[in-house]
């Protein structure tokens, strides 16, 4: 028996119990690489074991072919002999997928998962099983799982790199408090002072105010103000050197500091309005962002 030394890789989606009575995605992707074409007969006449090991070296990243074929000949079933087939090209979307994936996204995907959408894609009924394709392969959001629950993304075979990001707040306010803002006329005291310690605290404590966040190494916060006609622009900057961005102590520390401010200034006026955005990000897989 050929020894695959992978991982079984089934999809809920398909519905196959563990006795592989049909042919899952991952076996197909072996046969095709290897350049076999088997009939229904012909798998359900291999042992278990030969069809889990068949499955196995369809997961891997790179399909081993003449393990595959060696496989089928030890099982000695009949096979026919076609042309190998390549996996979808990773660069660019295929035309059936357009609509369900973004090129990021597609990107992302490991060589069997990439397979299996293509082939959901263009097999028979996509309008029913590709939306359970997609869900399971996948999810919009990377913190939700093939069953829609929640999840934290684990990033351990994430590149170390340096990351950076700027998020920027504004908060309106009447000309008259920001007038006394730029006297320093408030009764609460130094209204920036306080919402920059406010802004550089909040991020360090970003896990525990956003769930799914993972805990950063922090190497510099910085919080910075400009008064304006309208009000106060804040601008946070995050940095780290890590396994995931710093996006959210950015936004974090943005939004605590303007909080802060209206907090300071709400007696004088509580109309006041806040926006936040994200202003940039630099670093990881994705690279350099700017709005």
């Amino acid at each position: 028996m050929i020894e695959s030394g992978g991982v079984m890789r089934v999809y809920r989606f398909e519905c196959i119990d563990d006795s592989l009575d049909l042919v899952p995605l991952a076996g197909r992707r072996a046969l095709d690489a290897a350049g076999a074409k088997v009939s229904l007969a012909s798998w359900r006449a291999m042992e278990v074991e030969a069809r889990r090991s068949i499955v196995e070296l369809g997961g891997a990243p790179a399909v081993d072919g003449p393990s595959v074929r060696a496989c089928l000949d030890e099982s000695r079933v009949e096979y026919h002999v076609m042309a190998p087939e390549g996996d979808p090209d990773e660069a660019t979307v295929p035309e059936a997928l357009a609509r369900s994936l973004t090129p990021e996204a597609w990107r992302t995907l490991s060589p069997v998962d990439r397979y299996a959408l293509l082939k959901v894609a263009r097999g028979k009924h996509p309008e029913s099983v590709l939306p359970h394709a997609c869900a399971e392969i996948a999810p919009i959001s990377s913190h939700v799982d093939a069953r829609g629950e929640a999840r934290m993304v684990d990033v351990a075979g994430k590149e170390v790199t340096s990351r950076r990001a700027v998020a920027r707040a504004r908060v309106t306010m009447q000309a008259a408090t920001v007038s006394r803002l730029r006297a320093g006329d408030v009764a609460k005291g130094d209204v920036l002072g306080t919402a920059r310690v406010a802004g550089i605290q909040a991020a360090k404590r970003t896990p525990e105010l956003i769930p799914l966040c993972h805990s950063i190494a922090l190497t510099r916060v910085a919080v910075d103000f400009v008064l304006d006609a309208d009000g106060v622009v804040i601008e946070a900057t995050a940095e780290a050197r890590d396994r995931t961005g710093v996006e959210m102590e950015a936004l974090t520390a943005a939004s605590v500091a303007a909080l802060t401010v209206y907090d300071m200034l709400k007696s004088v006026d509580r109309g006041m309005s806040i926006t936040v955005e994200l202003g940039e990000k630099h670093g990881g897989k994705t690279g350099s962002w700017t709005r």
